[in-house]
């Protein structure tokens, strides 16, 4: 099996679900959630050399809530960033090697027949991780790909006729190579507007590659990496995001931004309402992490781009010579952005 886990529950009794959930857990004082925050981005830095802006996305998206996408060439530490953010919180952690052969039920799991009790037993397979790292997601075929659809949107898995809850806090990260690259399928666009926010981890500069080097000599620092948040913290750290206030007036400008990409020339899949409500979510996050109670419009600026591309589908006309689209994407994006007026009243709580 291509599929193995790593510190995850071996029993469904034993999963955190329920009253564990972040929605019953007290929120943080601001000052709080600020340092354990900032303790989970300096943690993941010692891995990562001078990828600040994909470390603070990656950790806006997990709490918020949602899933992350990381997609680059090999090599450039896609799996190690989503490795060591795992790392840094005290939970259980499940890595999927994604590849042609993964079945389905290598992912979600398989219901096996006991002999000695007659009955048939569901064996939980490694999704049911509160952190599940999908190693070159694209590898796999569509099908299996699809496993996640469900556990991704609505928290569960079901087999069998019979339905199980995740995990609480629930986050998918996944890597992928870029689709010209062999053995590759192209995500289907249900899967990719399942995922909160895209990044690209991009080439270190000469600087930060050599840094690396240097701290790789003796191992990996991944090895040193010890965890500085708890799964119960974590979850009170994700009710702080949640009780950040969203004025109807930045409320209006998400959906005008969302509303723009639908009837924009140069698309033919605008965003979705899935989008904007993570899109929304996003910035919640973000603001918190900016030590605000409160969202802007720049903190919907800001993370336009990586929450909005990945789900659009540009006209040729758009595409010119990238036969990806995927600058074409964020150009559009961030035009659409530039050319929404802020609505009145957005600029803060009153």
């Amino acid at each position: 099996m291509n599929a193995y886990r790593s510190d995850a529950p071996g029993q469904m009794n034993s999963l955190k679900t329920g009253e564990d959930s972040a929605s019953d857990a007290a929120s943080l004082p601001i000052a709080e959630f600020l340092l354990d925050s900032r303790a989970v981005m300096a943690a993941v830095e010692t891995v990562i050399d001078g990828k600040r802006e994909a470390i603070e996305i990656a950790t806006t998206v997990l709490l918020a809530e949602g899933h992350l996408l990381v997609e680059d060439v090999p090599g450039v530490g896609k799996t190690m960033l989503a490795k060591a953010l795992a790392k840094a919180v005290d939970c259980s952690v499940s890595r999927i090697q994604f590849t042609p052969d993964l079945l389905p039920s290598d992912i979600t799991g398989v219901s096996i027949y006991n002999q000695a009790d007659r009955q048939f037993e569901f064996k939980p397979g490694p999704v049911f991780a509160n952190i599940v790292i999908g190693d070159e997601i694209n590898r796999a075929s569509p099908k299996t790909q699809s496993a996640l659809l469900e556990s991704m949107e609505e928290g569960q898995v079901s087999v069998d006729g019979s339905t199980y809850p995740l995990p609480i806090p629930f986050t998918v990260i996944a890597t992928q190579n870029p689709i010209e690259m062999e053995g590759t399928y192209a995500l289907p666009e249900a899967q990719r507007d399942r995922f909160m926010a895209r990044i690209s981890m991009g080439y270190p500069d000469a600087a930060n590659e050599a840094a690396m080097l240097r701290s790789r000599e003796g191992g990996s620092p991944l090895l040193a990496l010890k965890p500085v948040v708890t799964l119960e913290r974590l979850g009170r750290m994700i009710a702080t995001v949640r009780a950040v206030y969203v004025s109807p007036a930045v409320e209006h400008y998400a959906v005008a931004i969302a509303a723009a990409t639908r009837v924009d020339r140069d698309l033919r899949l605008g965003a979705s309402p899935r989008a904007t409500l993570q899109l929304v979510r996003a910035a919640k996050a973000r603001a918190a992490l900016d030590g605000r109670d409160f969202v802007l419009p720049d903190d919907i600026d800001a993370l336009a781009v990586p929450v909005l591309a990945h789900r659009m589908m540009t006209t040729r006309a758009a595409l010119g010579s990238n036969p990806l689209g995927v600058e074409a994407l964020a150009d559009i994006t961030a035009r659409i952005v530039a050319s929404t007026p802020v609505p009145l009243g957005a600029a803060g709580p009153a």
